[in-house]
């Protein structure tokens, strides 16, 4: 929605409580409705102008939609490199966020072979005990602070959310 600065007092408050469109405001001056705005879009300009501010506009919130995953009851930020509950957080290396989107992305468990290969790019024959470990610093970061001993579960067939 591209709304002029001539407009707002017609549109009242209605604009403000639409959640799930751009909101551009069209004007030539400072406007004390700035702050409700995705963008602004100073006057005069191009059409060149516009179409560069909306594209910007819905990609950076494809990128902040991208970047925020729910998991389980956790909110996963993969630009902050944070799993979210509530008021706490921890901070996870990029590993551990690969661990966690694998499984997200999986209807069954995922075998230590398979997570060896996904995440660390190792071949199927390799004896490691990456996973384990991981999957362990990982499971006590998130038990100490959300005392949360069944986020990653495991059985015969692997890992599992």
């Amino acid at each position: 929605m591209i709304c002029h600065e001539n407009e707002l007092d017609k549109l009242g408050k209605k604009i403000f409580d639409t959640t799930d469109c751009l909101k551009v405001l069209a004007c030539s001056k400072n406007n004390k409705f700035k702050e409700n705005f995705d963008h602004i879009l100073n006057l005069p300009t191009s059409i060149k102008e516009i179409n560069r501010i909306i594209e910007d506009s819905f990609a950076k919130k494809k990128f902040n939609k991208n970047s925020s995953i729910e998991v389980k009851s956790y909110i996963l930020d993969k630009n902050e490199k944070k799993l979210l509950k509530k008021n706490n957080f921890i901070i996870l290396t990029e590993k551990e966020i690969q661990l966690i989107e694998l499984f997200l992305n999986s209807e069954k468990p995922i075998s230590k072979k398979n997570i060896l290969s996904f995440v660390w790019n190792y071949s199927s024959d390799a004896d490691t005990h990456t996973v384990e470990t991981h999957i362990y610093r990982l499971r006590k970061k998130i038990k100490d602070k959300f005392l949360d001993e069944e986020f990653i579960l495991n059985d015969k067939d692997g890992y599992y959310l």
